[in-house]
């Protein structure tokens, strides 16, 4: 059996506690969980070359460890030069032990590799318990060679909870190791 991830102990350890405080949740299969974690690449120059989309295929794969799927445009834009069925972009969906360890590699050695990082916006909830927030370069994860990068480019990352609102998720996140930013700056 492989080992656990320290954000999956964190979570069955300190999290569900917590949260079962803070929020007098009466079982602790009501304490809110996170599901999956989306990363999307959106690749603008994609319609010029089409070697740019399989280098960031390769880069995703790279990075989550899972092999990263081409999204297609559903229409077609002629001042873009955009066709409908072209493949535009890159994304993976991370679910189970793999998202943990995701989870593991961006709060402990991607995040603080980012230039002037000051914490990570606590604005950017849906409503509805899920989280998104972009990163501008992908060199940030140190699978990523740089000497064989071509072109920088960033990428979304969504947090998707079985949270109700958004300050059960903020506390979810935050009892995960996500290092949002102080309230105070």
């Amino acid at each position: 059996m492989s080992s656990v991830s320290k954000s999956k102990k964190l979570y069955h350890e300190t999290v569900i506690k917590s949260l079962q405080e803070q929020f007098n949740y009466k079982s602790s299969m009501e304490v809110p969980r996170l599901v999956k974690i989306c990363i999307n690449q959106g690749v603008g120059a994609a319609t010029q070359d089409k070697k740019v989309v399989d280098a960031a295929l390769s880069e995703m794969t790279t990075i989550t460890g899972q092999k990263a799927v081409p999204t297609k445009a559903r229409n077609s834009i002629s001042n873009f030069k955009l066709r409908e069925g072209m493949t535009i972009g890159a994304r993976v969906t991370l679910r189970r032990d793999r998202m943990f360890e995701f989870l593991d590699r961006l709060t402990v050695v991607a995040l603080p590799r980012v230039r002037d990082f000051k914490g990570i916006p606590d604005k950017s909830f849906d409503g509805r318990g899920n989280y998104t927030f972009g990163i501008t370069e992908q060199i940030i994860f140190p699978e990523i060679d740089i000497d064989k990068v071509n072109r920088i480019s960033g990428m979304d990352i969504t947090f998707v909870t079985t949270a109700k609102t958004d300050a059960e998720a903020l506390a979810l996140l935050k009892g995960l190791g996500l290092p949002f930013k102080n309230q105070n700056n």
